[in-house]
């Protein structure tokens, strides 16, 4: 082994003489210094994967009750609407897509943030006076999970936090803590239809919030924000100069008595990355097409907000190339009475449900105005039993067959969440299970029995 010493010119970042081994002979001095390491397997999951958690499948993974076997099966827990095949996508939809593959024509790779074509489409879709769009301000996703992943990535470092909504989607979390992110809980209040305590919420921000993620309609609870509240969210950002990510993935998806304002479209001064897609107003949550429209009229986000999420996009090269191709038909062609049939039946289910759930003694439902859900609560000095809403879930499954969600998973105990895309004669079933469990194992608490006489 032969040994040069050579002089370099000056650098801040170069010492001024690398000392250098040339191996000549053949042999290596790594392969002396391994020499007394005794080598072994030694191969560990990252911080980002243990810090993973979804607290959904942490709780459902756990229960370890069966259900009754004499009485078939009805999940009021999952939020796929093509579950029990009552709600198909449109034909027009389905057309699409089946001449999308038989073109040819997106076999191939398509530009991370989705062909230029359907970005415009997407972009037109939404297009609006008061929010006006372009290609330039759409990223197409995998899904709109991706595109939520995609925003939290752009806004926050690690050690920065986001606020999010209790009872809130539980993605929020999982995706953020395991990027080293903190969620801060702002609350939701049931008895105002689940809209934001503001105060609270405000108390929250400090010099680390790099956004605020507003969720309307909302899962879990099926409410829908008034263009009133919307204002004063937006207050409270343009106030703190916190951006928004705005989960709108159910978007349009209101009953007839309410109305869906998109939050970008009341505001010039707040900047907006509103994250959408098929999954749920187009009934096709398993073909992965989510979008983020940029709003930044004020250029508060600029090019490097931009770059940024284009950056992020070239991670996975995009969609599904085959359903972007299908875009503008499903877009341009999906029948208004599509979309009036399919929230026509939520709402007449979500109006059974909540009907029979409000007439339980210790139930106490509160009314949806959109989305696919509603929310529980249950007085639990009522059923002094069960300790919390996972075992009066769990016990709900063992005893009735009915499978709900426990709110816990929505960092809201004591409440439990019903789907209400099931066919109508299993939500008249499921209800009247509930109403025979509560029946069952409601006790009068204690100093109220003249009300339990009557």
């Amino acid at each position: 082994m032969d040994r040069y010493v050579i002089q370099t010119n000056d650098s801040a970042s170069l010492p001024s003489v690398l000392d250098v081994h040339v191996n000549i002979g053949g042999r290596s001095s790594v392969q002396g210094k391994m020499k007394g390491r005794k080598a072994r397997w030694n191969v560990r999951p990252s911080d980002m994967s243990n810090n993973t958690f979804n607290p959904i499948r942490a709780i459902v993974d756990n229960m370890k009750v069966k259900p009754n076997p004499n009485k078939t099966v009805i999940s009021l827990s999952i939020g796929d609407p093509t579950v029990f095949g009552n709600l198909p996508t449109d034909p027009e939809v389905t057309q699409a897509m089946k001449d999308a593959l038989d073109s040819g024509k997106y076999n191939g790779y398509a530009p991370s943030i989705g062909y230029l074509s359907s970005r415009e489409e997407v972009a037109s879709y939404y297009h609006c006076a008061e929010a006006p769009l372009e290609a330039k301000d759409v990223i197409l996703t995998s899904g709109c999970s991706q595109a939520i992943e995609l925003c939290l990535a752009v806004l926050a470092n690690p050690g920065q936090n986001i606020l999010i909504p209790r009872p809130g989607f539980s993605l929020y979390r999982t995706l953020a803590e395991s990027m080293g992110i903190e969620v801060k809980l702002y609350n939701l209040l049931p008895e105002k239809s689940w809209e934001i305590d503001l105060k609270q919420l405000e108390s929250l921000i400090d010099d680390k919030t790099a956004c605020l993620v507003v969720n309307n309609p909302s899962n879990p609870c099926g409410s829908v924000f008034s263009k009133r509240h919307l204002q004063k969210i937006l207050a409270v950002a343009e106030r703190q100069c916190v951006p928004i990510l705005a989960d709108e993935i159910y978007g349009d998806m209101v009953f007839s008595d309410g109305k869906y304002e998109p939050l970008a479209t009341l505001s010039t001064n707040v900047p907006i990355l509103s994250c959408g897609g098929l999954a749920k107003r187009w009934l096709v949550p398993g073909w992965r097409l989510g979008w983020i429209l940029i709003h930044d009229r004020r250029d508060i986000f600029g090019n490097e907000i931009r770059d940024g999420l284009v950056k992020l996009s070239q991670r996975i090269l995009g969609p599904c190339t085959i359903v972007q191709g299908a875009l503008k038909s499903i877009l341009q062609r999906t029948p208004q009475e599509f979309y009036h049939d399919t929230l026509s039946f939520l709402k007449s289910n979500a109006e059974l449900c909540y009907g029979a759930l409000a007439a339980i003694p210790g139930l106490q439902p509160v009314r949806p105005s959109g989305a696919m859900y509603l929310m529980v609560g249950i007085e639990m000095e009522h059923f002094p039993e069960f300790e919390n809403d996972v075992e009066f879930t769990e016990r709900l499954f063992a005893e009735q067959s009915v499978h709900c969600l426990p709110a816990t998973c929505f960092e809201y105990p004591n409440f439990f969440r019903v789907v209400i895309t099931v066919p109508e004669v299993m939500m008249l079933e499921a209800c009247s299970r509930i109403q025979e469990f509560c029946e069952q194992h409601y006790h009068c608490a204690e100093g109220s029995q003249e009300e339990c006489d009557k």
